[in-house]
């Protein structure tokens, strides 16, 4: 069942050292959410006056415009093309989330940027991923804690809109069932665009299964397709890339002839470069994971993303690519 808070923030000491510039931020942040929790009133709606659901990064707000309808009002927080894990929230961002309606996260550690100002808000909160089956990561300083990359699995997907459905369905229950109509259509949608993925990876031989890409985010694709994912680091942070990486990721390559390696829309490519120039594999493509493209981009919805990703990495690995 999704989470709902009401609290106002309490300040919390942190062990992680946070940077200068960020820790800016969170000072005017922090002012920003204890002052909202003074304020009259939840959310304010739209300007037509529906309610406003807001989203941390816009793979969310695609998913949540579809349960949505008509009925709510959809934003995300961070734009196409954001990266999402590193991202350092604005005061406008704070002021934008104090006059929404419903707050949805991913959850999993994704956002820990935003966490603390969440709980600040007198806004009602939803994390989308809670009743997924979690994979942990298994190398790095990350090892053992949950991959957050839940939503590559269309599969899994299915179990966000359910989530989306029960807390839309309790923000506007008049329209609970168009909300659970829009739900069901749009999860037969995730099971085709799911089943379309596994068949089209289905024709990379045994021999070539191997996805290696700059970070660990296709854990959920791979295990839905039956991939093996190799990636140079785990989960995107400030010091990417070490040499230790590199030449690991270079060495799996070179041991198991894989043909192309790829790299994710939202973080330099130029580490996968050294491994292709190392290996001589081919650079296959750019992935898309945290975030969707601008409307005329190759990705502008969850189901494109997962079309796309599908084929670069079919075509990588079999050599098809035009």
């Amino acid at each position: 069942m999704p989470k709902f808070s009401f609290r106002c923030a309490k300040v919390v000491r942190r062990s992680r050292p946070v940077r200068a510039a960020g820790a800016a931020v969170a000072a005017v942040l922090l002012c920003l959410s204890l002052a909202a929790c003074g304020s009259a009133g939840q959310g304010q709606g739209s300007g037509d006056g529906k309610p406003v659901v807001l989203t941390t990064f816009t793979v969310l707000a695609d998913v949540a415009q579809n349960v949505a309808g008509d009925k709510l009002q959809v934003e995300s927080i961070t734009k196409a093309g954001a990266e999402i894990h590193g991202y350092e929230p604005t005061p406008g961002d704070i002021r934008k989330a104090a006059k929404a309606d419903l707050i949805l996260d991913n959850g999993l550690n994704l956002e820990a940027w935003f966490a603390q100002f969440v709980e600040g808000l007198d806004v009602p909160h939803a994390v989308v991923s809670e009743g997924v089956e979690v994979m942990s990561i298994s190398e790095d300083s990350y090892q053992g804690k949950p991959n957050p990359h839940a939503w590559m699995s269309p599969v899994n997907v299915q179990i966000y809109v359910d989530n989306m459905v029960k807390a839309f369905s309790k923000l506007d229950p008049d329209n609970a069932a168009v909300f659970e109509a829009n739900g069901a259509a749009y999860k037969a949608k995730l099971q085709s665009v799911k089943d379309e993925m596994v068949q089209k990876l289905a024709t990379v031989p045994e021999a070539q299964r191997a996805l290696v890409t700059c970070e660990g985010a296709f854990s959920y694709l791979a295990r839905d397709a039956g991939l093996r994912e190799v990636y140079i680091w785990a989960v995107n942070a400030e010091q990417q890339a070490t040499p230790q990486q590199i030449t690991k990721a270079i060495e799996f390559v070179k041991a198991n002839k894989v043909p192309a390696v790829f790299c994710e829309s939202t973080v330099s490519d130029a580490p996968m470069r050294q491994v292709e120039g190392a290996t001589g594999s081919t650079f296959g493509g750019v992935l898309y994971v945290d975030s969707l493209s601008e409307s005329d981009g190759p990705v502008p919805t969850y189901l494109d993303l997962i079309r796309h990703d599908s084929k670069i990495i079919t075509e990588g690995l079999t050599g098809a690519a035009s």
